[in-house]
């Protein structure tokens, strides 16, 4: 198994891209880790991170990418999403990767459907320069191809890791949170614009008055960046907004970045998980592949991955913006206990080959291919060298 770097935001930086990154490289083994954070949050770092690269110095990433080409690494995994690289649309990657001597490895984070002309380019590039790239489904490969003219044959597909929770009835794990019975609705992640957390929350008037002991919990910290630019006024506008629709009782925030264990307390907990995003070009979601691990009953807005992960009965789609659509899907599923808990065992089901120890090996495999194949470019070179001499 050849060792790996990492390069990506890490644990324990609270961000999706952190926590998948961690996983990952636990699952996969023997690893190193290039950790990126802001100018002005170092933080404190596991053992494992070797170097550090601050997001917006540009010096740092030929740095870091000449340590990696002089140690012991034969493979660097780099996490892609435009907002954790520095650069203009993070293009800093691209001289991150033109430094390095030894083959990448791309996981693409975001792919968007209407890219501007330059974050086409940042992205396009990245990919020429690796000798791999993986997404997380079908439909994100596809719209590679279709909107970026980039060939299959370079794109690997290796699921959203989720952890391994056993399938549990709801109610047996409400008290260990403090939940004296009813349904739960919930919603996790850091916490900022554009998930539409909103329209859940305008919904539940129309839940209570059908189903009054239903609650609606959020957990999760409002998103770092987010809490450097405007403090918790996203987080208070929530709070007005369920206290003026009367419903600020049943509406319950978890206001903290929660470890492993309790995440699973509460996905085992809920009756019904829900990620209403407004944004429909979404190719992954953390959250939701997690929600669906714990063997929960899913609503969700119909964004590109969703629509994937959710078809043939694994879920329940409904039309974004809607709080009228979205008290509907909840109050029906809330009042068929048969059909709440069949959508929850058929997601179960279809995530057992997304436990991370899967998702690891697969990654294993992708590396060692392409390590494999650098060794033998090299020896090939070698040869025609000692032909030419």
């Amino acid at each position: 198994m050849p060792r790996t770097a990492f390069a990506s935001t890490y644990a324990p930086r609270r961000c999706g891209i952190a926590t998948f990154t961690h996983d990952l490289a636990t699952a996969v083994g023997d690893r190193e880790i290039v950790a990126l954070h802001p100018h002005d949050e170092a933080g404190t770092y596991p053992p494992e991170v070797r170097h550090r690269v601050r997001r917006d110095v540009l010096a740092d990433y030929r740095i870091a990418a000449e340590k990696l080409n002089a140690g012991s690494v034969s493979v660097v995994s780099i996490q892609h999403e435009y907002g954790i690289w520095g650069g203009r649309d993070g293009e800093y990657v691209l001289d991150f990767v033109r430094a390095l001597q030894i083959p990448a490895v791309t996981t693409l984070h975001t792919i968007l459907r209407h890219p501007t002309p330059h974050q086409r380019y940042v992205l396009t590039r990245l990919i020429c320069r690796s000798e791999a790239s993986v997404v997380m489904s079908r439909s994100a490969a596809d719209l590679l191809a279709r909107i970026y003219g980039v060939d299959p044959g370079r794109v690997d597909i290796i699921p959203h890791g989720v952890p391994d929770l056993p399938l549990v009835h709801p109610d047996s794990v409400k008290p260990q949170l403090g939940i004296q019975g009813g349904p739960v609705i919930l919603s996790f992640g850091l916490l900022g614009p554009g998930k539409g957390l909103e329209s859940v929350i305008a919904a539940m008037p129309a839940v209570l008055a059908a189903v009054p002991s239903a609650r609606y919990v959020i957990v999760g910290a409002t998103h770092p960046d987010l809490v450097c630019r405007e403090g918790e006024a996203y987080r208070r506008g929530l709070q007005t907004r369920a206290a003026a629709l009367g419903v600020a009782e049943r509406v319950q925030f978890v206001d903290r970045f929660v470890g492993k264990a309790e995440l699973g307390a509460w996905l085992m907990a809920a009756d019904i998980f829900v990620t209403p995003y407004p944004n429909l070009e979404q190719v992954v979601s953390g959250t939701l592949a997690y929600a669906m691990s714990a063997g929960r009953a899913v609503v969700s807005t119909p964004y590109t991955y969703a629509t994937e992960l959710l078809g043939n009965g694994r879920g329940r789609l409904v039309e974004p913006g809607s709080p009228v659509a979205l008290a509907r899907a909840f109050i029906e599923l809330l009042n068929d206990d048969e059909q709440r808990l069949a959508l929850g065992q058929r997601a179960y089901k279809y995530t057992r080959s997304m436990v991370w120890p899967q998702v690891g090996a697969q990654y294993r495999r992708l590396f060692e291919r392409v390590a494999t194949r650098a060794v033998a470019a090299v020896d090939d070179a070698s040869a025609v060298g000692a032909l030419l001499v």
